[in-house]
């Protein structure tokens, strides 16, 4: 009689595991989305260099008051420039938008917005994406609602059009202007 070897099972294991893991997932409340530890907390410090030739975020820049979008963008990312006639509707708008330029070559990102228009009211300049990181932010474009008294109100992954920002990101932007 052949003795069985223990790791025979590990891979039956690890299958088992990932299945789980696969079905668990599944039932979330939202399946797509991430989970940010942001929100509900006070923002994170803005980059203090700034894209030259655009305004520099004043230090109480999102304790104004006033709701504030922070839109982490580059000029490279093909979805950020889909969301950035959005965004400059936005502003025409009125809405305070401080868009985060991170990863990004600094004569890049100044052509850009150059060419193409400027809808942030400051551009802060995050060329080692270390404030991405502290805001978690996973990849561009993210944008996050920030109430007038620095708190993080909602985090949306992704270009600011479509259904998903419709569904997602407009009822939540009105729920903070109506606060």
């Amino acid at each position: 009689m052949a003795k069985l070897s223990p790791l025979m099972f590990v891979p039956p294991a690890i299958f088992a595991g990932f299945a789980i893991m696969a079905y668990v997932g599944m039932f979330r409340e939202d399946p797509q989305g991430l989970p940010s530890t942001r929100v509900g907390q006070p923002a994170p410090a803005l980059p203090v260099e700034t894209l030259a030739g655009f305004d520099a975020a004043a230090p109480d820049a999102l304790s104004s008051g006033e709701i504030t979008l922070v839109n982490f963008w580059a000029s490279w990312c093909p979805p950020c420039r889909a969301e950035h006639p959005q965004l400059l509707e936005m502003q025409q708008d009125g809405l305070r938008i401080i868009g985060v330029n991170f990863k990004d070559k600094e004569s890049q990102a100044r052509g850009y917005l150059e060419d193409d228009g400027n809808p942030f009211l400051a551009v802060p300049f995050d060329p080692l994406g270390r404030t991405a990181i502290e805001w978690g932010v996973t990849a561009p474009p993210e944008t996050f609602i920030v109430d007038g008294d620095g708190t993080v109100l909602f985090r949306f992954a992704g270009p600011l059009v479509g259904s998903d920002y419709e569904q997602r990101f407009v009822p939540a932007l009105q729920d903070a202007l109506e606060r």
